[in-house]
């Protein structure tokens, strides 16, 4: 089974069980971030992190060795994605991607944040004006190396 199978294997069982990504991940042990984006088919999982998965969704051994197979990270992505979500964090690195680059490289000195050693949170924040996305991104800062 390829990734793409995968994910459509898991997405259907996902929905006729009717289960979150908190509870998927709260069974493989792991974070909801993390677990959501193995199951999406761009992280690879442990074979007892998989097994866990596919038996919570009923699914066969085929979809946990899946679910083991190292990504090809960003596979899916298109040039400009056209899904409005997507499209709005493309737009915020558009407009706020130099920004950030300015205030990382001064506090930290010239480098990147990795997208390796990472973590990443997604919380609703309730609001009288309406509800609010809070994502919280942790990343190891590597500097470029001189030689």
């Amino acid at each position: 089974m390829n990734k793409k199978t995968m994910t459509e294997t898991i997405l259907a069982a996902k929905s006729a069980k009717r289960l979150t990504w908190p509870a998927i991940a709260k069974a493989a042990g792991l974070s909801e971030i993390y677990t959501t984006s193995a199951c999406l088919g761009e992280n690879a999982l442990d074979p007892d992190e998989a097994k866990k998965i596919a038996d919570l969704l009923g699914l066969g051994p085929e979809a946990a060795e899946a679910l083991t197979a190292y990504a090809v990270k960003g596979e899916a992505a298109t040039t400009v994605p056209k899904e409005p979500l997507q499209y709005r964090f493309q737009e915020i690195i558009y407009v706020y991607g130099p920004t950030l680059k300015a205030v990382i490289e001064e506090k930290f000195g010239p480098g990147i944040m990795s997208a390796i050693d990472f973590t990443m949170e997604v919380e609703k924040v309730p609001d009288p004006k309406g509800d609010r996305v809070k994502i919280t991104m942790n990343g190891k800062f590597l500097p470029y190396k001189k030689w």
